[in-house]
């Protein structure tokens, strides 16, 4: 009988410091939890050691079970274990530690260079969040950007980690299927799309091109610039856009947060790539 690793035990001591943003850094990984992450986790070949508890065991036995026959380290531990390693009200007890996800935005750039010329492919499309500091946010843009296709988030400037637990939860698995850049310099993020050829749209409520007038720009490869929740997006780099688009609204609400205004945009987008 195996004997469940309990709160004190080294490594669940080690992998719960991974809830620290410094830890993560200086480890390279992160912690997924919960069966949609730990699922989409185990199928990128990511996970280093998976953590689940008896209860977990008995909902999720096909995933521990596969996850123990792809070669991962599965590993027991106590109800009191499972609650110190999760972050959320009643812990789902299930945890993987992962490796980090995020590329450098140059990597991100070259592998769309390097996509095959078919016909058929639809131009490149990124979400480009600037200083987004909310995790739920940041984790629902994610969530988006992989429903509508997207080839890339790039988290520019001085922005939230992706890899935080909130984040991660609030992108339901999406997070291993995007590919995310953090470039912390948000003037030469801009930079380097526009080097590639990408046109950059900015979200603003005063932008000279309404979105139901976008669909000739958004025919071709863009990235959508996106603002901080609280501020939105620097005037100086709105100015640095190709266009500033601006969603019709027509009820009496005086803007959109974040999210809703990223899915409008994002399926704007992807609307148009996928025509015909």
């Amino acid at each position: 009988m195996v004997e469940p690793l309990e709160p004190r035990n080294p490594r669940v001591v080690a992998a719960a410091k991974l809830h620290r943003s410094a830890q993560r850094r200086r480890t390279g990984a992160f912690l997924a939890e919960g069966a949609n992450a730990v699922t989409a986790a185990l199928a990128t070949g990511r996970v280093r050691e998976l953590f689940y508890s008896a209860g977990a065991a008995a909902r999720e036995h096909e995933l521990v079970a596969g996850a123990a026959a792809s070669g991962v380290r599965t590993t027991l531990v106590s109800e009191r274990a499972a609650q110190h390693l999760g972050e959320t009200v009643t812990a789902p007890g299930l945890v993987a530690v992962c490796d980090l996800l995020d590329v450098p935005l140059r990597e991100l750039l070259a592998r769309i260079a390097r996509r095959p010329g078919a016909p058929r492919l639809p131009p490149a499309l990124f979400a480009v969040p600037v200083e987004i500091a909310e995790p739920g946010n940041a984790g629902t843009l994610i969530r988006v950007a992989d429903a509508v296709g997207v080839d890339g988030v790039v988290l520019a400037g001085d922005t939230v980690d992706p890899h935080n637990g909130k984040c991660v939860r609030a992108s339901a698995g999406s997070l291993f299927h995007v590919p995310v850049a953090r470039e912390r310099d948000a003037a030469a993020a801009l930079d380097a799309l526009s080097a590639a050829g990408v046109t950059l749209l900015a979200t603003t409520a005063r932008g000279e091109l309404d979105l139901d007038d976008a669909d000739p720009v958004l025919a071709g490869p863009v990235a959508w610039l996106f603002g901080n929740e609280a501020h939105g997006l620097a005037p100086e780099l709105a100015e640095r856009a190709d266009h500033r688009v601006r969603i019709p609204i027509l009820g009496r609400a005086e803007s959109l947060n974040l999210a809703a205004a990223a899915a409008i945009c994002l399926y704007a987008s992807s609307r148009v790539r996928h025509a015909g």
